[in-house]
């Protein structure tokens, strides 16, 4: 029997799916941006939120349509392909790169600014941290009601009170523009929206709220689509709207040396409010960053449980947690340079696969434009890579947009766009010869 959400449960889906997506990169990449771009705010901000917001978007979008992440996305391919790309992705979503992750900016920007001992601190916080996501993610199906009607209410009231006191603030100072950000704001914006690892999380997200309906009794095809269009949007709306408000900030109070967006919320908040306000920024930071580590925990253990005959889900939620706990103490600083060649080249490949799913049904997008879409967008993905960890490819530099880590957006754009116009030129035939 297919159960149909009520109201206030579809509010706690779009909470909770916003939750889950806004962690650690979603608060300290957008103030730093805002500062080094300056002047050049706006449009540094428009194609953060492109990559940061509407990639997303497309990434929930796409596996409604394809009714299943990346295993429905990839079916017509031999299964090992999707399999490789989802392993690969969960990695660096999950205990690789962005779930410690979490910890590390809840640490430094929730507890840091009081404690006198930083590296014992660091190791308890962490532990501490890893263990409540660990028992918030052992019990999948209550997700929707522990997240998304109780911990992200009171995330996005403090959210809010953030968001509004920085949106009419006043006496800060635009600081010069940083020259990697004068010569192509939009393009920086765009490559920025990277780091937040949204898009690939996308996915992965999308097909945990599909099976989390599946567990409150949504069986129906078309009511899942609909129930996860409405939570993506609902998402959508509150990152953008925290980007805006962390970007203006950034842009209005930065901090002259500052390492990271972590830094110049910090002292944005101590200015103007004082200890009250660093306590609840400490709040804000810890429930942005628990519930994502929650999120990601839950959708990697579930994948990784379907894979494993002898393991459990609540086996592979235990694992994950260590490994996070370990990677977390390393420095914020070295993680995020780590993460950065694996973005660069996984991103293309994840982008591709939401651009085919999402045009699927469209005449021309058989197997072959999956298998050749794939093709182009691992081979460039690991050029970008190689290319971001230090590697020499200045042979390369002809090709459009190389110098700014997007050759592989007009290669995928075209093959994409023959298939498609092959398909509606094939069709015309047909329908000239009948």
């Amino acid at each position: 029997m297919n159960t149909q959400l009520s109201k206030a449960d579809m509010f706690g889906l779009g909470f909770m799916t916003f939750a889950f997506f806004l962690g650690a990169g979603n608060i300290i990449f957008p103030p730093k941006a805002g500062m080094l771009a300056g002047a050049e705010v706006l449009p540094v901000m428009l194609g953060f939120l492109l990559t940061a917001v509407g990639l997303p978007l497309l990434g929930l979008f796409a596996v409604a349509r394809a009714g299943g992440g990346i295993p429905a996305m990839t079916r017509m391919l031999p299964p090992f392909i999707g399999v490789l790309i989802s392993v690969a992705i969960f990695i660096i979503i999950g205990p690789l790169i962005a779930a410690p992750r979490t910890a590390l900016v809840a640490y430094e920007l929730g507890v840091q600014p009081f404690s006198s001992e930083p590296v014992i601190s660091q190791w308890l916080y962490s532990a501490v941290f890893f263990v409540i996501a660990a028992l918030l993610s052992l019990y999948p199906g209550k997700l929707m009601d522990s997240v998304g009607k109780v911990l992200t209410p009171a995330l996005i009231i403090l959210l809010v009170g953030l968001g509004v006191s920085v949106l009419f603030a006043s006496g800060g100072e635009v600081l010069p523009v940083d020259p990697a950000y004068a010569a192509s704001p939009f393009t920086k914006g765009v490559l920025d929206g990277y780091n937040t690892m949204d898009a690939l999380a996308s996915i992965m997200f999308g097909m945990l709220i599909i099976d989390l309906l599946r567990k409150k009794g949504v069986t129906d095809f078309s009511q899942q689509s609909r129930y996860l269009v409405v939570a993506a949007v609902i998402a959508a709306a509150g990152l953008a709207f925290v980007y805006i408000a962390l970007f203006m900030l950034g842009a209005n109070f930065g901090v002259v040396g500052a390492a990271n967006g972590g830094e110049i919320l910090v002292h944005y908040v101590q200015n103007k409010f004082g200890m009250a306000g660093l306590v609840a920024l400490a709040g804000v930071i810890t429930l942005a960053c628990l519930t994502t580590a929650v999120g990601l925990l839950s959708a990697c253990s579930d994948y990784f449980a379907s894979l494993s005959s002898r393991l459990s889900y609540g086996h592979f939620v235990i694992v994950n947690a260590v490994f996070c706990f370990i990677m977390a103490n390393l420095e914020l600083g070295v993680l995020i340079e780590l993460s950065i060649p694996v973005l660069v080249a996984v991103y293309p490949i994840s982008v591709a696969l939401i651009l085919y799913s999402l045009s699927a049904s469209q005449p021309g997008m058989s197997r072959t434009a999956l298998i050749i879409t794939l093709l182009v967008s691992s081979l460039f993905g690991i050029l970008e890579g190689v290319k971001a960890a230090g590697g020499n490819l200045d042979m390369l530099a002809f090709l459009p947009l190389f110098d700014q880590g997007l050759a592989w957006v007009i290669p995928v754009l075209s093959v994409l766009s023959l298939f498609l116009l092959s398909g509606q030129l094939k069709n015309k035939k047909v329908a000239v010869m009948e």
